[in-house]
Formats: C-alpha cells, sequence, structure tokens
C-alpha cells in the first residue's frame, strides 16, 4: 500500500510517498480502505517537530480517517465487511495518510448513508473538539452569547454552526475580508474582522454587541495575545475553553481582567483527554446524526491525493484555508 511517511523533521518538503506492506488486522481490529483523512494542525506540528506530545520518525501522520472495512480479525463483532466507518487515532497508531489502515474496532463508529465518506473523516479532531468544548465545557444552551476566534478554521467553522443550531448568539472572529465573508455565509449574529481591530477594540465591540455584558461563552482557538484578549471579553460568571495556540507564542495576562468577574478557565486538549480515558464515540454518533440531519455542514475547502500532501500541509499552513483540508489517500484529489 501506498502511504505519506515523514522520516525526518522539518518543513512541508520532508512527507514521502513510499510502499509499505499491506496490514493484516490481528484480534479485535478491522482493516479499512482509508477514502478519506483530516489534514490537522497536529499534523503540522508533529512533522515540524513543535508538537507538544513528541512522536519519533518514521511517522505516518494522520489522527482521523474515514473509508469501507475490507477486512476483520478475530474477534470483532457489530461490523461487517463494506461496511462504511469513521475511525480515530494519533499518528502512528495507525496513521491514516494512508491508502490502508488496521484499527481496533473499539475506535470506530459506523457512517451513515447520508454523509460522504469526505465529510465524516473530517468531524473526530475539529468538530469532536467545537462539540466538546462548547456543550462539555461550556453548557451551550439557547440564548447564549458564544465568541469565537478564527471562526474561519476547521474548528471554528464547526464551532459557530454548532452553536448557532443550538440557539446560541454568535459572534465569530476571523481575519481579512475574505474569511468574514465566508464565515457571514454560515448565518451567524455578528462577524468581526480581527485584523481591523487593535488593542483593547475586540472586546470593547464584544462589550458592546452584549449591552455590557460580554460573551458567556468563549472559545480560544488562537492562544497569544488573543488569550488576553478572551479574558477580557468574557462575561461574568462567563467560561473561556483555551484549546489551541496556534500563534506559538506566550499569552502575557493581567488576572484582573478575569477573576473579579469570577470567570472559570477551562482548557482543553483532545490527546491528553483520549489518554485519560474519554471515549468520543457517543459524541462522534451526535455529530454524524447532526450532519446527516443537514442542520450544520461541513465545508472543506480542498481534498488532495496522497502525492500532494506537501501541498495541503503547506496550505494550512499559509493559513489561508477557510474549513477543513482533507486527503483522498484511495481516490482522486480535487
Amino acid at each position: 500500500m501506498r502511504v505519506v511517511q515523514l522520516k525526518e523533521f522539518g518543513g512541508p518538503e520532508v512527507l514521502d510517498v513510499v510502499e509499505l506492506p499491506d496490514p493484516t488486522p490481528g484480534p479485535g481490529q478491522v482493516l479499512i480502505t482509508i477514502e478519506g483523512a483530516g489534514v490537522n494542525s497536529v499534523d503540522v506540528l508533529t512533522r515540524s517537530g513543535s508538537y507538544h506530545k513528541m512522536f519519533r520518525p518514521p511517522l505516518i501522520l494522520g489522527s482521523e480517517g474515514a473509508g469501507t472495512i475490507t477486512a476483520l480479525g478475530p474477534d470483532v463483532a457489530g461490523l461487517h465487511v463494506g461496511q462504511r466507518v469513521l475511525a480515530l487515532g494519533r499518528p502512528n497508531l495507525p496513521g491514516f495518510y494512508a491508502e490502508q489502515a488496521v484499527v481496533g474496532a473499539e475506535w470506530l463508529v459506523p457512517v451513515p448513508d447520508e454523509v460522504s465518506l469526505i465529510d465524516a473523516a473530517a468531524l473526530p479532531i475539529a468538530w469532536g473538539t467545537a462539540w466538546y468544548c462548547l456543550n462539555r465545557l461550556g453548557g451551550l444552551h439557547a440564548g447564549q452569547s458564544v465568541l469565537v476566534h478564527a471562526a474561519a478554521s476547521g474548528v471554528g467553522s464547526a464551532a459557530i454552526q454548532l452553536a448557532a443550531a443550538a440557539g446560541a448568539k454568535v459572534i465569530a472572529v476571523a481575519g481579512g475580508e475574505a474569511k468574514t465573508a465566508w464565515v457571514a455565509e454560515f448565518g451567524v449574529e455578528h462577524v468581526l474582522d480581527s485584523q481591523a481591530l487593535t488593542g483593547d477594540q475586540l472586546p470593547a465591540q464584544v462589550a458592546e454587541l452584549t449591552d455590557g455584558r460580554g460573551a458567556e461563552l468563549v472559545l480560544d482557538t488562537v492562544g497569544g495575545e488573543v488569550f488576553a484578549q478572551s479574558l477580557k471579553s468574557v462575561a461574568y460568571g462567563g467560561t473561556v475553553v483555551a484549546l489551541a495556540n496556534v500563534a506559538l507564542a506566550p499569552s502575557i495576562i493581567d488576572v484582573r481582567d478575569f477573576y473579579p468577574k469570577n470567570a472559570t478557565i477551562r482548557g482543553f486538549q483532545i490527546t491528553n483527554l483520549l489518554e485519560h480515558g474519554y471515549d468520543p464515540r457517543p459524541d462522534l454518533e451526535t455529530l454524524l446524526a447532526t450532519l446527516a440531519s443537514k442542520a450544520v455542514r461541513v465545508p472543506v475547502t480542498a481534498v488532495y491525493g496522497l502525492d500532494d500532501a506537501s501541498e495541503a500541509h503547506r496550505r494550512l499552513e499559509d493559513r489561508g484555508n477557510h474549513g477543513k483540508v482533507m486527503l483522498a489517500p484511495a481516490g482522486e484529489g480535487s
């Protein structure tokens, strides 16, 4: 089978397509032909050697994928050959930048016929993160004011849709006219251009849009200086969920911006969550049903073949994408 292998840390050019023996499922495992694999920030950070969970090359990247079961190992019940499934993993376990992958049956979720495998493959990391942060950490409910940074990203575009579908009042923040115009297509209540706001103008805008209260729930997907703005923007008794630091910069904050508000700061990191016993399957089943109902949609920027995995990484790193960047390992990119 063909896989994209990382043999050494570096730029996108270090991703090579190589031939490896076809894998065979063992007890409790299934073999999947991978039709879709998500390209995520964790892949870029791992490739560059910057990820806090240090994996060592050689590696097959890709923590989420979807495809069709082509073989069952011993002791697998409730699944069958030809079934469409969604899978979650981590780099090299099994790594979904590949035509095939062996996955433990306990990591699989059946995909409804109404959902494409490319769309399904986009759910575990970005959409799973947005769902968990909004609902389990943020107590999402109708009428709640929700501020989402980097709303044109994979997590951001999922979060604004899920929050709006729940009846929340969404304030979406994106950088530049192109991204804000794209975000506005999802029908959110307010869209702010982060590139047009300096200093404390963002918290001031949030306060104005919420009649001086601030946002009851803030999803900070950026980190760095933005985290300080998140703390200034949160309402009394509100919650800030910090779930990334794509800025790769420290946050300089003033505790007086949040402790007088009795605000709560919650952290989220999906790899650690999984390692501490989180079973994502019930949440993924809910997301698949929500997607099948057409209440939300997965915005996919581009789909690349394995040979163009380096270009997929460049596109994600340039931050010019809207929504998700995907690979089609067993098919053709577009």
